[in-house]
């Protein structure tokens, strides 16, 4: 996958904006990239920023908090984000569409138009994880990673 991204890309540090509802587990999955291990963490508040190498790349993650409040502050991180991590919880059916409205309003955002956008369905490995497909064309796309 490191050649695949260098192909794309170079060798350059890219902005990568990791956003999605309260509790899809954002935080955990930052710092998964960055130390290679869990880590006990808290509802972010706020924002956590990161560089995460990867080969040759190196990633500024900016992961934001996902509480309804919040959310109108992410247009702030928009300028000059080159990719999105759009993070659901496979496990939380119940919000799925809350999840659709707010990825379909990020990615029409005149600041988001160039980006990449990866949704990562997250949790799936717990009672109630649901398969990746159906959050993926759950909110409005038509293709997966897996096809």
């Amino acid at each position: 996958m490191g050649k695949l991204f260098s192909k794309l890309f170079g060798n350059k540090e890219m902005r990568i904006l990791m956003l999605g509802l309260d509790a899809a587990g954002k935080t955990t999955i930052l710092y998964r990239l960055k130390l290679r291990d869990s880590v006990a963490t808290i509802p972010t508040v706020g924002f956590n920023v990161e560089t995460v190498t990867y080969g040759k790349l190196r990633f500024n993650v900016w992961d934001v908090g996902g509480q309804e409040k919040i959310r109108p502050l992410w247009r702030h991180y928009y300028t000059g984000t080159q990719g999105l991590i759009f993070v659901v919880d496979s496990a939380d059916r119940d919000r799925i569409e809350e999840a659709q409205i707010e990825l379909h309003r990020i990615a029409n955002d005149k600041e988001m138009q160039d980006a990449i956008i990866l949704v990562f369905a997250n949790k799936q490995d717990i009672p109630d994880g649901t398969y990746s497909y159906f959050y993926f064309s759950s909110l409005g796309h038509t293709q997966s990673a897996k096809e």
